[in-house]
């Protein structure tokens, strides 16, 4: 019972922290109105592809402190904290660079969790695969949305 309780706990904390911020930092006339690169997704896919991942966040998450890997879980806690932040960065205070410099934070992060789960737990590492693969193109999405957008 406890071990399910831990893993809703993991789960609400991504899934509902990610569409809370969801609610309150959304694409708005800024976002629609920069220039930017060809490699840019539409829109439709970023809630979906989001979603996705925020369960397997959460798995890994949950994964972790079932076996007690504090770096690795300190790891976690921090990359939510910047997944959290990017977003309202981004969208409400259109402050690109800094936006730029927490998402590598997030990518550090999340490189970081890879390398302490990698050898110890490899269903919490190829959960956070697609994740880094996707904050790689976030990544390179602000910095060229920065570039273009000066």
């Amino acid at each position: 019972m406890k071990s399910v309780l831990s893993l809703v706990i993991f789960l609400a904390v991504s899934l509902g922290g990610g569409a809370w911020i969801g609610t309150i930092a959304r694409p708005d006339g800024w976002y629609r109105h920069l220039a930017k690169p060809w490699f840019n997704a539409p829109d439709w896919i970023f809630a979906p592809v989001w979603s996705v991942l925020y369960v397997l966040i959460a798995l890994a998450g949950w994964r972790i402190w079932q076996s007690k890997n504090r770096k690795a879980l300190s790891a976690w806690v921090i990359q939510m904290a910047l997944n959290f932040l990017w977003p309202p960065l981004f969208f409400n205070a259109h402050a690109t660079l800094p936006a730029l410099v927490v998402i590598l934070g997030l990518l550090a992060s999340i490189l970081i969790f890879l390398g302490r789960t990698g050898e110890r737990d490899r269903f919490a590492f190829w959960c956070f695969v697609p994740y880094a693969v996707w904050v790689s193109y976030a990544s390179l999405l602000n910095a060229a949305i920065l570039k273009l957008n000066g």
